[in-house]
């Protein structure tokens, strides 16, 4: 299957932008969607890429948009909902959108980011059962070539995850966690990126669903702990039982920090039954091998920091 023209939704999020990057730059002409392209202009300036301003939830939008296009790659997702991103509207109504834009344009080739272990019957969380619904409506879509991604939780020195625990260390000398036993595999985004790529012109790759996992399965607590070893910090991490765990979401919920639906998906381990990166070819960053440097980096500035201050004292 020649691809020349890629459209990508989400490609302004954090995936989005690795992956964008990485296609553009293999010669792919790249079209971007999204509201706010005066946010995002550093997207424009890679080669043969287009951002363009456009409501993606409006059908009428997405079909002009998409028609030109060799392939779509759907990037969308939420991990909270806010006021008009429902998780139902982002994960399943929107993917039900780009079948039909799909198939309205001529298009063959879609690529799915669905989330490991989202499950339309059984999923536990909100999130969790509509990314289920998304992704068993669009791997049913009987005239679309489709692949489907499946990742853990997704790291890189960008990246939210890994980085809003480090702030937290930084600031908090005990750290209350909940869900202290619930497992991760992290995995790299430049991996994912990759696995993408590898996928999109393999047509041995249509139909299938790919787990993505890191190398590594970590508790959580040994995620955070690992984040404080690599900033240089001694701190204790609290693992809370599972009473206070549930009032944490609802405060942290308020605040869009730690939610009731985010406690409810971390009651699945986030590992793989079958990682997708052995049959794609592809062998898996550590965290270590990508985020220690990252931290070392910022532990060496906060030091310089200091024998700065220090010195503007003396």
């Amino acid at each position: 299957m020649k691809i020349q023209k890629i459209c990508v939704l989400g490609g302004t999020g954090f995936v989005g932008r690795h992956l964008v990057t990485r296609l553009a730059n293999r010669g792919y002409a790249i079209r971007v969607l999204t509201r706010h392209p005066q946010r995002h202009r550093a997207i424009g300036v890679l080669p043969d890429a287009e951002l363009i301003g456009a409501d993606i939830h409006d059908p009428t939008a997405l079909l002009e948009n998409l028609s030109g296009c060799d392939a779509v790659i759907n990037l969308v997702g939420v991990l909270h909902e806010y006021p008009g991103q429902g998780f139902r509207s982002v994960h399943a109504e929107l993917p039900a959108k780009v079948v039909e834009a799909c198939r309205a344009a001529g298009i063959k080739r879609l690529l799915h980011m669905s989330a490991l272990h989202a499950d339309a019957a059984k999923g536990p969380s909100q999130y969790l059962f509509t990314k289920g619904e998304g992704e068993q409506l669009v791997m049913q879509a009987p005239d679309l070539a489709v692949t489907c991604f499946k990742p853990s939780i997704i790291f890189a020195p960008d990246d939210n995850f890994y980085n809003q625990f480090a702030d937290m260390l930084k600031s908090l000398p005990v750290l209350p966690l909940a869900c202290p036993n619930a497992k991760f595999a992290p995995v790299y985004v430049g991996d994912v990126a990759q696995a993408f790529e590898t996928a999109l012109e393999n047509d041995a790759t249509i139909g299938k669903r790919y787990e993505l996992c890191g190398p590594r399965v970590y508790t959580f607590r040994e995620v955070v702990e690992d984040i404080a070893r690599m900033l240089g910090l001694k701190r204790t991490v609290i693992g809370l039982p599972d009473g206070l765990a549930r009032l944490q979401a609802k405060v942290l919920g308020l605040f869009k920090i730690f939610t009731t639906d985010n406690y409810l998906s971390l009651q699945v381990d986030s590992v793989c039954t079958q990682n997708g990166f052995e049959e794609l070819g592809i062998n898996p960053h550590s965290v270590e091998s990508i985020m220690s440097m990252h931290f070392a980096d910022q532990t060496q500035r906060r030091r310089y920091d200091a024998l700065r201050k220090a010195a503007s004292r003396d």
